[in-house]
Formats: C-alpha cells, sequence, structure tokens
C-alpha cells in the first residue's frame, strides 16, 4: 500500500509539473486565450517543498544574512524600468569622465556660484550640462560650470548625492521638479547612456536577475557638437553596443519601450511618432509606455483615448504598459487606463479606490500590476508601506511583479524590493517564485525568447532550492551556505536597514 501511495504521489507531482509547463508555454503562446484558466491551474501546482525550509530560514536569518539569501535568489525580470532613472551616480560620474567611454565629450556642472547659497535655485545646483553647451555660455556664467573631472572631492560626493533622494524632506517635488533637470545634459550623449544601461546589466546579473524591460530612447541624442544624430544611426549604434562580449556575458535579456510624457503639450504627436517608430523596430522596442506625473490635469489618460484608437487602426497590435493610479486621491486612472488598450498597469496605488475595476482585475487575471515599493514609499504615494496594497493585489489573485522604477535615484536595487516585501508582508517562498514568473510571463519578449526565459527561470529556482534546502541538512547549514555570497547594496540598504555588505 505504501509503494502504491508513493506511485501515486509521484505520478501526480509529475503530472503537476508537466501540466505547469504546458500551461505557462499556453500562456506564452496564447495570453489573452489562456490566462485566466492558466493561472488559476498553475498557483497551486507550483508550492515546493522549499517552502518550510524557506520559513525556518526567514525565522532563523539575521537581517543581513535573509538580505544575502535574496540577493542570491533566482529572479525574474523587471518590467518597470526607467532607464536614466535607474544609472548610480557614482556609474554616472565614471561615464562622464571617461572619453573612452563618454564619446570624447566633456561635462561640465555648476558647482561653484557666485550668487548667495540662498539664493540659488534647486536645479541649477549641480546642473550638468555637455562641452558644446558650456561653449555658448557667456563667460560670466562658464565660471559658475566646473569640469567633472575638476571636482573636488567632496563636490564630487555632493553632485552624486545631488541626484538619489536621501536626504529628510525629500520626495515628489524633488524627484520631478529638480533632480530631473538637473541631468538633463547627460541623457543627450548616446555613448554616455548606452554605457550606463551596460552597467545596469552587469549589476542586474549579479542579482541574478534574468529579463530587463527598460524605458530606453535614442531620441534627441546629439554628437559632441550639438547636431542631431540620425535615429537610424543611434538605433545601429546602441545594437552594436548591445552585440559586444560583455553584454553577450551577463546573461540578461534586455527589451525596450518607448516612453512619452503624458503631460506635454505635443504628447499626442509624441505617441504618433512613437508608434511609427517602434513599429519599425519590433525586435528590440517590444512596447509603448505613457509616464509623468497624472496630478497636473493633463497627463489623464483619457486625453489620450482617441489618438490610441486612431492609432490601432493604422499599426498591427503594440503592447501597452502604461503607469496609472500612481495618485494620491481616489479615481478611475486605472480603469481609463485600461481603456486605452493597457495590458499591464504601472503602480496602480490606488487601484483600490475603484472597486469594480479592482474586481474586475481579480477575476480576469489578464492584467499585471508592476508593483514598486521603494518608489511609493519616497515619493510619499505609500509613506507607510504597512499600508501599501501590494499584498491585497497578491493574496486576492491579481497578477502582480516586483520592480525597480527609478533605482538610481533611491539608491538602490532590485533585492533591496524583495527584502522590502519579504520582511513587510512575511512572503512566502512560492510566492516569491510565482512574482519572478509573472514578470516574465507577463513580459513582452517575442514567445521564443519568453519560453527560454521561463525556462532557465524554473531551472535556476530548483537550483536554488536544492542548495539551500537538499544540500543543506538544516537551517544552519543553509545559512552557513551564504558564506560565499557577495551582496552589492547601496545607500538605501544602509540608510533603511543599516546593511553595508561593501
Amino acid at each position: 500500500m505504501r509503494a502504491l501511495k508513493s506511485r501515486r504521489r509521484a505520478s501526480e507531482s509529475r503530472f503537476s509539473s508537466t501540466t505547469a509547463r504546458h500551461l505557462l508555454l499556453s500562456f506564452t503562446m496564447f495570453p489573452r486565450l489562456v490566462v485566466p484558466f492558466a493561472l488559476l491551474l498553475v498557483t497551486p501546482l507550483l508550492a515546493s517543498d522549499f517552502s518550510a525550509r524557506f520559513e525556518e530560514l526567514k525565522a532563523s536569518a539575521s537581517p543581513a544574512q535573509l538580505y544575502a539569501l535574496l540577493y542570491d535568489a533566482p529572479k525574474g525580470g523587471d518590467l518597470h524600468n526607467h532607464s536614466g532613472g535607474s544609472d548610480l551616480p557614482e556609474w554616472r560620474f565614471t561615464v562622464c569622465t571617461d572619453p573612452a567611454r563618454n564619446g570624447g565629450d566633456t561635462f561640465y556642472t555648476r558647482a561653484r556660484f557666485k550668487s548667495p547659497a540662498d539664493a540659488i535655485n534647486p536645479s541649477s545646483r549641480f546642473h550638468t550640462i555637455r562641452r558644446h553647451v558650456y561653449a555658448r555660455l557667456a563667460p560670466d556664467v562658464q565660471s559658475e560650470y566646473v569640469p567633472l573631472a575638476e571636482l573636488t572631492p567632496a563636490e564630487r560626493q555632493a553632485w552624486c548625492d545631488s541626484q538619489r533622494l536621501d536626504a529628510p524632506g525629500e520626495g515628489r517635488d524633488e524627484f520631478f521638479s529638480v533632480i530631473w533637470p538637473r541631468l538633463g545634459g547627460v541623457f543627450s550623449n548616446l555613448h554616455v547612456s548606452t554605457e550606463l544601461l551596460v552597467e545596469n546589466l552587469k549589476a542586474f546579473d549579479a542579482e541574478r536577475l534574468l529579463y530587463l524591460e527598460t524605458q530606453f530612447s535614442v531620441d534627441g541624442a546629439t554628437d559632441n557638437d550639438g547636431n542631431p544624430i540620425p535615429l537610424a544611426d543611434a538605433v545601429a549604434f546602441v545594437r552594436n553596443r548591445l552585440a559586444q562580449p560583455d553584454v553577450a556575458a551577463t546573461g540578461v535579456t534586455v527589451r525596450f519601450q518607448k516612453t512619452i510624457l503624458r503631460f506635454a503639450p505635443n504628447a499626442e504627436q509624441r505617441l504618433e511618432e512613437a508608434y511609427a517608430f517602434v513599429d519599425a523596430h519590433r525586435d528590440l522596442w517590444v512596447a509603448l509606455n505613457l509616464a509623468g506625473i497624472e496630478e497636473n490635469g493633463f497627463g489623464h489618460p483619457h486625453r489620450f483615448l482617441a489618438a490610441f484608437r486612431r492609432l490601432r487602426a493604422r499599426y498591427p497590435t503594440l503592447p501597452l504598459s502604461i503607469h496609472g493610479g500612481e495618485m494620491d486621491g481616489p479615481n478611475h486612472h486605472v480603469r481609463d487606463t485600461l481603456l486605452l488598450g493597457a495590458s499591464r498597469i504601472g503602480h496602480g496605488v490606488n487601484l483600490l479606490t475603484d472597486p469594480d475595476t479592482f474586481l474586475l482585475l481579480q477575476h480576469s487575471r489578464r492584467t499585471l500590476i508592476e508593483i514598486n515599493l521603494i518608489s511609493n514609499r519616497l515619493l510619499q504615494y505609500t509613506p507607510d508601506l504597512t499600508a501599501h496594497p501590494f499584498p491585497e493585489y497578491l493574496r486576492t489573485g491579481v497578477p502582480v511583479c516586483l520592480n525597480t522604477d527609478d533605482r538610481g535615484m533611491w539608491d538602490s536595487n532590485m533585492t533591496d524590493e524583495y527584502f522590502t516585501a519579504v520582511t513587510t508582508f512575511n512572503l512566502s517562498w512560492d510566492e516569491l517564485v510565482q512574482l519572478g514568473r509573472n514578470s516574465l510571463a507577463y513580459s513582452f519578449a517575442p514567445p521564443a525568447v519568453k519560453e527560454k526565459l521561463l525556462a532557465t527561470y524554473d531551472a535556476r529556482v530548483a537550483a536554488f532550492e536544492k542548495k539551500y534546502g537538499t544540500d543543506s541538512p538544516t537551517a544552519d547549514a543553509a545559512l552557513a551556505q551564504l558564506s560565499s555570497v557577495r551582496p552589492v547594496a547601496h545607500g538605501y540598504a544602509k540608510r533603511t536597514w543599516n546593511l553595508s555588505f561593501n
């Protein structure tokens, strides 16, 4: 009888594993047809024998050990990532001061003012420009700008600190109105933006991330004389850089979204241009996005409904991942963003204030909410993360995944998002694994790429469970394995949890 039960369990296990793989493959190929059925069945089938060990590890690990464990854990994709906002300031300084990586350019920053400190516009402090812009300034203004390479160590540290939210009182206004404007001159240098993209890929690889779907653009790129770089040349430059051996060695697959600033006066025209661009470069740019403040009256979703319908009549389907519901008060922005055709919602913080739409997403399971915990805390959409709607979404059937948003300006990484989620909401191992799987299953990667990513992810999950589970007879033995893990944490982990590994 015992042998019969053992064979039955083995058969059920093989059936469960095979069925799960087939359902995920079906979802990859035909997401709109099978998502509800697939997710209803897959979630209970993916429960792991490692779950109990993970609970032991959470209970006995020190904060540093838990962080190291999550750093080493396999992660799927980062689907909500602003490329320019993801660059750590230290990386930016290194690339901007290296002629071999910045295309032979020189960057200057406004660091030595003649005016009293209290008379200086905050966005003017450390405003950074390229050589051709500096050359056109009046001599008295030039005298306030310093080549980045000539900053004193204290000035260099202040320049880096000026690009992140790391001080009490800094928040939404500092982020949108001060940090982004002071960096405007950096983003037009295609060498710099592409090199910093590569730095992100290398850092994500160290965190065991498989896929990056970042909002990256070559619009507005200029050469060192300020002349526009033709789009075809800019795209070719990016393709060539991504084909280099150091990028291939990361093992991280990258695809891009084209983003439109939603509150711009000409946003509809830019949306039309973006549609044409993505349609012409579908192998690398896989989706469109609307980003920017929703609250100012100009960036509301309904503004774009007619434009999206007109463009859908002209172009074959383009996936849409659109910011929606990144708001303080109740409204129907998530519903209106779904009406635009979005199959992924960025943030969705105020979804709970629209119960009809929340109920729709619970039961359809066709739309993923891209969760950005640290972003929502620092920008004060949910300053108290214990009140964040993420666990309500996760545990009532709304598909979600974790993302980094503008991690360079938070001074954080993907492990910080995982650590925040686990320690704040007591996530189980199966929930963590499902978050990673969701990020791949709902990605806009081409079907064959997605299938490969999911298979690799499952293999990495199995290897992690073996390393800290079956290969470690006790929780203490599993924790001992962490001696070989070398996490790279940044300022957010130090300031928030007093964790430092460097």
